[in-house]
């Protein structure tokens, strides 16, 4: 019997572990992401947009 929990043991680690685990990289996976939408808005923000010029009809910069 003893063995028997030994391994019930071991499998309720192991689970533990792997839910932590899970955990934790949906986390650094979110920060991830953030870090590079605020990156892109900044890249963004850089860019010059177009703008109709009403005389000739061409876009240009603003």
């Amino acid at each position: 019997m003893p063995p028997l929990i030994v391994l019930a043991a071991a499998a309720a680690g192991a689970l533990f572990g792997v839910k932590a685990l899970k955990r934790e990289w949906v986390r650094v996976n979110a920060r991830l992401e953030e870090a590079e939408r605020a990156e892109a808005a900044v890249d963004r923000a850089k860019r010059p947009t177009l703008k109709r010029d009403p005389t000739s009809g061409e876009w240009r910069p603003e």
